[in-house]
């Protein structure tokens, strides 16, 4: 617990959906309150998000705000968990410029996450931002400027951590040991970590049309789930249906609980139950779609009503910001003292 310190980022391109809810949100709130760290950081990545955004700053500063909604509606504790916004923090993008000097553009290059994001990009088409390449860069210098050993996030995010990784030793080994390696924790259910679009698309975005809002109300998430995709080949009731890759199922599967059957699929014991009666046939998609609606409704709804709690006041939202970027810029700056000592730039000290 000693030496346990934990940061999370999300970035501020848009309210966060059900997908966030499952992959990150839910993970992190659950290490927040086992409190078997040092400390917890909660990032706004908003200088992150202006990477592939930076033509539309309007949509990053606006979004500030509605994560920030998002994030303390689900569970962050500003008690437990320091939240602040990534670009106050002016310390991090000193600490990104020092270690350029430790990576190859080549490396940059073979980074798997930068590669696949990079590929689906089209806005790049015209040429690739120098900050969109080095963000894996930037992304270590968060880590160690609050020197945090664990950051939770999808397998996707390995091998920025690995590069993070490579960054501290090879700064340990020229400087002195003043960084801390880190490591990943994935989330347990991958379903959770890749939950499809309602359309079977296998990413949400709010260009497709495809998520489940966290602040979206009663009547917009029936809509959404009446409107999904399920199996094409399951025409009628008695048609063998599949659950592998039926939204529906996969939505399910993350969220139906035993109380959720109780309530309103008595019928059914458990997702096991349901999802076998679909695959033999004999179950319709109105009724499946009907019962994911229920659950939905259930698991959003306080989550709302505490958001839209939140919103009548966003004052205090920003405060609780305000206050959260400054207690984050205190650790920062020390890091960063340490970081220029070790690299005997400390002339007037």
């Amino acid at each position: 617990m000693d030496d346990k310190i934990v940061l999370t980022g999300i970035r501020p391109t848009g309210p966060l959906h059900i997908g966030h809810l499952c992959g990150a949100l839910y993970n992190n709130v659950s290490i927040q309150n086992k409190q078997d760290y040092k400390h917890m950081y909660g990032m706004i990545a908003d200088a992150q998000g202006l990477t592939d955004n930076f033509d539309d700053p309007d949509k990053v500063r606006n979004n500030v705000i509605e994560v920030a909604l998002d994030m303390l509606a689900v569970g962050y504790d500003p008690e437990k968990t320091t939240v602040f916004i990534q670009s106050e923090i002016p310390e991090l993008t000193e600490l990104t410029f020092y270690y350029m000097n430790l990576v190859t553009l080549a490396r940059l290059q073979r980074n798997p996450t930068v590669k696949n994001e990079i590929g689906q990009k089209e806005k790049f088409a015209n040429g690739l931002p120098v900050g969109f390449l080095t963000y894996p860069i930037s992304q270590a210098a968060d880590i160690t400027a609050f020197k945090a050993t664990i950051v939770p996030g999808g397998e996707d995010q390995a091998p920025m951590i690995e590069q993070t990784n490579e960054i501290v030793h090879k700064f340990n080994s020229i400087y002195a040991p003043v960084l801390k390696p880190v490591k990943i924790i994935v989330p347990e259910s991958n379903l959770a970590a890749r939950l499809p679009g309602t359309d079977g698309n296998a990413k949400m975005g709010k260009s497709l049309n495809n998520c489940i809002y966290l602040k979206d109300s009663a009547d917009t998430i029936a809509a959404q789930v009446k409107s999904m995709f399920t199996d094409p080949n399951h025409l009628r009731v008695e048609d063998p249906g599949n659950t592998k890759d039926n939204p529906v199922f996969i939505y399910l599967s993350v969220f139906a609980k035993p109380e959720h059957f109780a309530a309103f699929m008595p019928d059914y014991a458990n997702y096991e139950e349901l999802a076998a009666h679909y695959e033999r046939g004999g179950l319709g998609d109105v009724k499946v779609k009907k019962f994911l609606n229920d659950v939905l409704q259930e698991t959003l709804r306080p989550i709302r009503e505490k958001r839209e709690l939140l919103a009548r006041d966003p004052a205090s939202v920003m405060e609780i910001l305000r206050v959260g970027t400054q207690k984050a810029r205190a650790v920062a700056t020390e890091t960063l003292s340490e970081v220029k000592h070790a690299m005997k730039l400390d002339y007037f000290d």
